[in-house]
């Protein structure tokens, strides 16, 4: 087994959507009503009228201290306070207390999707992902200061989110100490995203996605090689990254690329949906 804690795991995780989010200087968080707070060891983050409910998340608790009714009652007061419409609370399996039930019956707590956690080691993941190909007219690489916006404007087209907030937080991450982003290009336009973070030797592989007319022809599996190779060229010595769940008749093709790059599933996560009673009645 490979020495990769729960706590790594998840914290690397809330680091990375601290740093994407609370990258975004003014006016744009204004705009965006954008804000965050560090509680109880995690992070608490806030998207106002965010049409995807997608960032406005709490996640990294339970390492630093215990998961309780008052911790989440911190939470939620962060997000009532800020009127967001709804929020996701990612609490791995082994930080869930005994009480649960009840807290999130009191705090109108439900169940969310399931994100699956995988992991790997630097050298397993260079050898598995070396055989990674592109179709012939693709060419991939790294990113540059003065290419940001126009690489953000297909990272929300390429994951099917809408681009309100998202372009913005895409566009400041370029740059940012420690993060890589880099890009597929078909003729000179680019065709497929992601983005690699570098922390004490861990590398975590960020928002991998292809635009719908350039998919199957392996953009993906050479961002994630490439990305491999970056985080060896930096001193890596792990690699985390987290993907949706594969329920029963579906498939998940970024599961099986990364697994195919080396990746193994740690854990399966059942993320905890908050929704504001108060904007639902509005």
């Amino acid at each position: 087994m490979l020495d990769i804690t729960v706590a790594l795991l998840e914290k690397a995780e809330a680091e990375e959507m601290y740093e994407f989010e609370e990258g975004v200087s003014e006016p744009d968080r204004s705009t965006y009503g954008l804000d965050s707070m560090r509680l109880g060891g995690g992070v608490v983050l806030a998207m106002r009228d965010d049409p995807s409910d997608y960032w406005s998340k709490a996640l990294g608790f339970g390492f630093d201290e215990p998961v309780t009714l008052s911790l989440m009652e911190q939470v939620i007061a962060f997000y009532r306070e800020r009127n967001i419409r709804m929020a996701t609370i990612q609490l791995a399996p082994s930080t869930i207390p005994e009480d649960w039930p009840a807290i999130c019956e009191k705090l109108g707590i439900e169940r969310g999707e399931i994100i699956r956690k995988l992991a790997t080691d630097i050298d397993t993941a260079v050898k598995a992902s070396s055989s990674a190909t592109l179709d012939d007219g693709l060419t991939v690489g790294p990113v540059a200061l003065d290419e940001a916006a126009e690489w953000a404007a297909v990272v929300p087209p390429a994951m099917g989110m809408p681009a309100r907030g998202m372009e913005k937080m895409a566009a400041a991450s370029v740059g940012l100490p420690g993060w890589h982003p880099f890009a597929v290009r078909e003729a000179g336009a680019i065709v497929a995203t992601a983005t690699l973070r570098t922390r004490q030797k861990v590398g975590s592989l960020f928002a991998g996605c292809t635009l719908p007319a350039a998919r199957g022809r392996g953009a993906q599996s050479a961002l994630i090689a490439a990305r491999i190779r970056a985080a060896r060229d930096a001193g890596c010595r792990l690699l985390v990254v987290e993907t949706f769940d594969e329920p029963a008749g579906t498939h998940n093709s970024s599961y099986h690329n990364l697994v195919r790059a080396g990746f193994t599933l740690r854990y399966s996560r059942q993320n905890w949906v908050w929704r504001n009673p108060e904007t639902l009645s509005a």
